[in-house]
């Protein structure tokens, strides 16, 4: 059992639910998260309110799940983001488990 980490922007949020039915991750958990990138300083002054910094609206998914269904999760990633014309693909992560309850 590993630990699977999923981010998004909000935009993608119904995508990747149903990437994770394909690779047969039923289980998982999800939460609203603000993504942020470095932004070039000329983009900064050009704000109307300069000295704020705003988030993309983002979603975070994880799930303690197999490896077969990670491998297949990834192979559906890697073909969603070939298509995106965005700068903001679906990253995922794997984290091993060495001990639970």
């Amino acid at each position: 059992m590993k630990l699977l980490i999923v981010t998004v922007v909000e935009e993608f949020d119904k995508d990747i639910l149903a990437l994770f039915k394909k690779a047969k991750i039923d289980s998982y958990s999800g939460s609203d998260i603000d993504g942020y990138k470095n932004i070039a300083p000329m983009v900064r002054t050009a704000s109307w309110f300069p000295s704020e910094k705003g988030g993309v609206e983002s979603s975070l998914f994880f799930s303690f799940t197999e490896d077969e269904n990670i491998d297949m999760l990834f192979g559906l990633i890697k073909e969603f983001n070939k298509t995106l014309e965005t700068s903001n693909p679906i990253k995922a992560v794997v984290v091993p488990i060495e001990k639970s309850i």
